[in-house]
């Protein structure tokens, strides 16, 4: 985009895990190093990339891969890390607090400073998907963090297929929505693809709140021990960045690693969404039945 506003260039990271967390740390510090040598500012890693996608299988011994907020191995790596390049690192992890268990994000500021977190409000529940086994629903409710590069929105998967969390999150003022992700094929059905639906979704949260938006995906064939036996999930990739308007300006394919750029002016972005009414016309007043699950206010 042209003009003198505030640019920033945001990025999405895919790749495929393994089910060591080192290795898979390694590989997202590697491309986390190779976006920033092309001018990224906010780079987004994908949803609980330290392993496999566990929640394919019901078991005990996978509590054992969560650990506290506090003192998070990788949290400190990665903000050693986005320390030394002067990037903003939102990270995915699996939470311990005490008794209870999140799937959360710790948003990391291009100065290191750990601004906070945000844990996974809609939380799925179906064949290879079984998160309700292992996560709370989060508890932080939707935030926004301003970061040296703008005010971004952060939350997670499934939360991505609810247009209340994205203009939650741009009522409080995000500039830029991001999407950590782990979907793929469905182990009930292998003619269900949902990609190009996942992906609509996501350009409609864009387009309705005139933001940026992006979506980061893992690649590759999982197989997890289950009670019923393997369980098998290729997750389809397809990592994305929307434009303002719901227009994707970068896209990855379903089997290559990549790291995707864009670049956005942020106050001509803030100009087009002010002029254009869609929050000068709201009426919240008339929005009571959102607040029920039947319809009936």
């Amino acid at each position: 985009m042209e003009g003198g506003g505030r640019k920033v260039k945001v990025c999405a990271l895919q790749f495929a895990c393994t089910d060591d967390v080192s290795t898979n740390v390694a590989t997202a510090e590697r491309l986390v190093r190779a976006a920033h040598e092309k001018g990224a500012q906010i780079i987004l890693i994908q949803e609980l990339f330290e392993g496999y996608y566990f929640c394919q299988a019901q078991r005990e011994d996978f509590f054992n891969r969560a650990k506290p907020y506090n003192g998070h191995p990788t949290i400190t790596r990665m903000q050693q890390l986005a320390k030394e390049l002067g990037v903003v690192l939102p990270i995915s992890f699996f939470e311990e607090a005490n008794n209870a268990h999140y799937n959360s994000i710790s948003i990391i500021d291009a100065d290191g400073t750990d601004l906070g977190l945000y844990r996974k409000s809609h939380i799925p529940d179906g064949p290879g998907y079984q998160e309700k086994f292992y996560f709370n629903p989060g508890d932080t409710g939707f935030e926004v963090f301003d970061t040296k590069y703008g005010k971004i929105g952060v939350a997670i998967c499934w939360d991505q297929w609810f247009p209340e969390a994205a203009r939650a999150m741009v009522l409080q003022g995000a500039e830029v929505l991001l999407y950590p992700t782990a979907i793929g094929s469905e182990p009930q059905d292998q003619g269900l693809d949902s990609r190009e639906h996942w992906r609509r979704v996501m350009q409609g949260h864009a387009g309705a709140n005139l933001v940026p938006l992006v979506a980061c995906n893992r690649i590759g064939k999982e197989t997890i021990e289950t009670e019923h036996g393997n369980s098998e999930i290729t997750f389809y990739g397809n990592s994305f960045i929307a434009g303002p308007t719901g227009e994707i300006v970068a896209s990855a394919g379903d089997k290559e690693e990549a790291v995707l750029l864009a670049e956005f002016d942020l106050d001509k972005i803030k100009s087009k969404r002010h002029s254009w009414g869609v929050f000068r016309d709201r009426r919240p007043d008339l929005y009571k039945v959102l607040l029920t699950l039947d319809g009936r206010t």
